[in-house]
């Protein structure tokens, strides 16, 4: 009786309660065992769990609810049975609130040196070392319990976007990777979800739509996009797949981060992003805005008295001027990959604070759309 009614308690902590519906748009929250994850949401990415130039304190502050860390990246170093040793991923990196762990396999196809696929798993050598690794669905499950998320993800295989028999096998065989992972799934304080594959192919992707629906994971996420196809491909495959994907469950659109992204997945349906875009935009000297990108190393900024964006409340808008952000840029000062990464994170945090209040007023039409109407085009100026 003890257990069936942790089993309970469980399965409420993971129960997704939708608090409004604007059209395809809604909002809602997604309980977890570490706190409440506000949807749609935006996911700061931590690949060797930490978000890159920040303290969990800063993201603290920035109102982050969830990041992603790195499957892949946390077996090969420090390895998940080291994390697992120290209390796992929250302890370790002294992060209390939400975490996703995606499988590892869109690093193991797009990283590791030399890679063989066979049905029963993957063989590969370490982008760092070359040493030879093995990973299988049964292994990711495992490596993800013991580093701890509360969300995991299931083992996939990412096929390049337009290669349609190489997707329909690759799709196929992630169909049967997910039911093992459902099957060596064993922690009751983990949600796993199945990832939709089938490249730019309609009739593949509603395949994958309705066979991992159809396995009953408590969320789904849609992988493969963002990978070389247009935007206008992107869109359709969202809009194809979330007529399928039963809607009382989340839905996470992998590896997506613009402003224009957001707004658009948002639209037809998702709730949870994630992305390393904004960090890695701010390791380069770019600032986002709700107006397109400033490249802060632009000459006309060395005198600017204002902030990167006047219309921003980040620390780094309300406390620093442009002129400041490229000097430390020019001077090689550590803290501008900082400042920038506070600003960049913010920008999409506080945009999905938008839409959520939108959706709630049923207006996400008319935000969206005047959203939309001030954004350039996703190009550095």
């Amino acid at each position: 009786m003890l257990i069936n009614i942790k089993e309970k308690e469980i399965a409420y902590m993971f129960n997704f309660h939708i608090n409004a519906v604007d059209g395809e748009t809604r909002s809602g929250i997604f309980h977890t065992p570490h706190g409440d994850i506000p949807t749609p949401i935006f996911a700061p990415v931590g690949t060797q769990a930490t978000v890159k130039a920040l303290t969990p304190a800063q993201l603290e502050e920035l109102d982050a609810s969830l990041i992603l860390a790195n499957t892949y990246h946390l077996y090969l170093r420090p390895s998940d049975d080291l994390i697992a040793k120290m209390g796992g991923l929250h302890q370790f990196m002294n992060w209390q609130k939400p975490i996703l762990t995606d499988s590892g396999g869109f690093q193991v196809f797009s990283l590791a040196k030399m890679r063989k696929i066979d049905e029963d798993g993957v063989t590969f050598k370490s982008h760092i070392d070359g040493g030879k690794h093995r990973l299988t669905p049964e292994k990711a499950i495992a490596i993800q319990e013991n580093l701890g998320a509360d969300i995991i993800m299931a083992f996939d295989e990412c096929a390049p976007p337009y290669d349609q028999t190489y997707n329909q096998e690759a799709m196929q065989r992630t169909h049967r990777w997910a039911e093992r992972c459902l099957q060596a799934k064993t922690r009751p304080d983990q949600a796993l979800f199945g990832i939709v594959q089938g490249g730019v192919f309609p009739e593949l992707r509603c395949k994958s739509a309705q066979t991992i629906s159809d396995m009953g994971f408590p969320g789904h996420a849609i992988g493969g996009l963002s990978v070389g196809e247009t935007k206008a491909e992107m869109y359709a495959t969202i809009e194809i797949v979330n007529e399928i994907l039963p809607s009382e469950k989340p839905r996470y659109l992998m590896g997506v981060g613009t402003p224009k992204d957001l707004i658009e997945g948002v639209r037809r349906g998702i709730d949870i992003f994630d992305c390393v875009l904004p960090t890695r935009l701010a390791r380069h000297n770019a600032a986002m805005t709700r107006n397109g990108r400033f490249n802060m190393m632009n000459a006309r900024f060395a005198e600017d008295e204002n902030p990167i964006d006047p219309n921003c409340s980040c620390y780094t808008c309300t406390q620093f001027s442009r002129a400041y952000i490229r000097h430390l840029i020019q001077a090689r000062e550590i803290l501008a990959s900082t400042l920038l990464s506070i600003h960049n994170i913010h920008t999409l945090l506080q945009l999905c604070r938008e839409m959520r209040q939108a959706i709630t007023d049923g207006k996400f039409n008319s935000f969206a759309q005047q959203a939309l109407d001030t954004l350039t085009k996703d190009h550095i100026r």
